[in-house]
């Protein structure tokens, strides 16, 4: 059940890319979710699902003796669920906030500038694992919803 969670329904054994199939994965998850389910009640289940993912992360570490394993993306899952939801989506604009936020979220994962470089590199267990997608994620929320702004200024 730990290994279902924490590779997010197994996308993270993908052979190729597995934190962008994982964060294709969560985005097909939240956009399903967010149909039926109130945006703020979604962003109170991310930080649970963050917190349990902390500690199973912990415990999966600790069994396997590895650090941050390519297989976990349920990090990736939390990043790009607070990407979602920081941009501003909902039940009717999801679209254009879930391509902005899955580009901003993966750029911001595999580029890790300024602090989510430093908590990536400098924080370990689950805490180091979680913690740089959640700023990641806050980052390429706030991302998506200022391009969007642009976008609609403009008339796009």
């Amino acid at each position: 059940m730990r290994l279902f969670f924490i590779t997010v329904a197994y996308s993270g054994l993908s052979p190729k890319a597995p934190g962008t199939v994982g964060s294709l994965v969560s985005l097909l998850f939240i956009v399903l979710l967010i149909q039926v389910v109130p945006p703020s009640t979604l962003f109170l289940l991310t930080i649970l699902i963050s917190v349990i993912a902390i500690k199973q992360i912990d415990i999966y570490e600790k069994h396997t003796g590895t650090h941050d394993s390519k297989t976990i993306v349920i990090d990736e899952l939390v990043g790009m669920w607070f990407a979602f939801l920081i941009a501003g989506a909902t039940a009717d604009n999801w679209i254009w906030f879930g391509v902005l936020s899955f580009i901003y979220f993966r750029l911001f994962d595999i580029v890790k500038p300024s602090i989510i470089g430093r908590i990536d590199r400098d924080v370990k267990g689950g805490l180091g694992v979680v913690g740089d997608d959640i700023v990641a994620g806050v980052a390429g929320g706030m991302s998506a919803s200022l391009t969007y702004f642009i976008f609609e200024r403009i008339g796009l």
